[in-house]
């Protein structure tokens, strides 16, 4: 089984830039929509992201949109379960690639985490 992991360090998520993701409304509410807008700030980076620390300052409380979770996945995206490990995989590194490029520090990073000999950590 495909085993999803967020990377410490990495922040490539907390770029909400809207022109990236013209299908939002497809997948949030229109509060979630709302608040998704209010949370961007300069250069596309959400308010909360801190880019020194590579951290968010509201984990804890950050929005259900911003939660990578079987669950949450299901009802955004339609994802099954069983699905969820590839597609959260793949879309970090659709979104490292696109903050960071292809080949990052991040991006290597990221698959030193999740892949081993060519095969996604946990298959």
């Amino acid at each position: 089984m495909t085993i999803w992991q967020c990377v410490m360090g990495c922040g490539a998520c907390c770029n909400l830039d809207p022109t990236d993701r013209p299908d939002l409304e497809n997948y949030l509410t229109i509060e979630e929509l709302t608040h998704y807008h209010n949370l961007v700030g300069k250069g596309g980076w959400c308010i909360n992201f801190n880019h020194d620390t590579r951290k968010c300052r509201i984990y804890k409380e950050r929005p259900n949109f911003c939660r990578v979770t079987p669950k949450i996945f299901e009802k955004m995206y339609k994802i099954k379960e069983s699905e969820f490990n590839g597609f959260a995989i793949e879309c970090c590194q659709q979104q490292i690639a696109g903050i960071y490029g292809e080949n990052s520090l991040e991006m290597k990073h990221y698959n030193q985490e999740v892949i081993i000999d060519g095969k996604i950590k946990g298959e």
